[in-house]
């Protein structure tokens, strides 16, 4: 269920490299316990707009919120709190091929919920069994589909119950049954355990069943151009939203 109050707030960003400017001005919000999309065409600046609101790219202006709080205003401290607020599944799942699928997903636990190994594993085979894994624990990223290791990414990205996830192009390389089954699990974190989530993607099936709200960027305008509802930007007043979203059949 979402609540009216922003949990993440994009206020007045611009991202840059140099001077050279990706996207500016940019302004929304992400309500407590909703799926927000970012979509647009490549190269306008999805999968950076991510990097920079989970910390990993600091922007030229403006900020990032989290319940008021401003990330990039913070001290160090501060913004490491904040991280370990949300979770993350990058879009090749980044998964260590030398660590079993247990010990992927309880890396975070040793490292940030200063849990031992037999207890960091015994979540991990938990987490692994909430994303269907059950009984792959022992297998290595190797020895498993590319649906399974996004399941495998997504377990890790959950291991400490974070209250915002993050997703970079989950559906990715993925058959249309694979997709459909990590849409379904992406659902049931955000009912199940109230998870706001920010979610970058091209695939229509997952923003039209994911997406509560969602936001376009535009590369030549180097802003964004629409914000609302997935069904109700099909019939937007920006004839690139519109072909976007019905993928040319206007």
């Amino acid at each position: 269920m979402t609540s009216t109050a922003a949990h993440v707030e994009v206020q007045n960003l611009t991202m840059a490299y140099g001077a050279s400017v990706i996207q500016q001005a940019l302004n929304f919000s992400v309500r407590r316990g909703e799926v927000c999309v970012v979509m647009g065409d490549s190269g306008c600046g999805k999968s950076t707009l991510l990097r920079h609101m989970i910390g990993l790219n600091r922007p030229a202006a403006g900020d990032v919120l989290y319940d008021g709080q401003m990330f990039w205003a913070a001290d160090d401290a501060a913004r490491e709190a904040l991280k370990r607020r949300f979770g993350v599944l990058y879009q090749g799942a980044a998964l260590w091929s030398s660590m079993t699928l247990e010990e992927n997903v309880g890396l975070p636990l040793i490292e940030h919920a200063r849990l031992r190994q037999r207890e960091a594993l015994e979540v991990a085979r938990l987490k692994l069994a909430l994303v269907g894994l059950a009984g792959f624990e022992g297998h290595y990223p190797s020895e498993i589909s590319g649906g399974m290791r996004k399941r495998a990414g997504l377990a890790r990205a959950i291991a400490l119950d974070p209250e915002i996830l993050y997703f970079d192009e989950p559906s990715a390389g993925l058959d249309p049954l694979s997709s459909r089954r990590l849409d379904d699990l992406i659902l049931e974190l955000r009912d199940s355990a109230g998870t706001t989530i920010v979610l970058v993607t091209h695939e229509l099936p997952s923003i039209f069943e994911l997406g509560d709200h969602a936001v376009f960027l535009d590369a030549e305008q180097k802003m964004m151009i629409a914000e609302g509802k997935p069904a109700e930007l099909r019939d937007s007043p920006q004839p690139k939203v519109r072909a976007f979203m019905s993928r040319g059949r206007l």
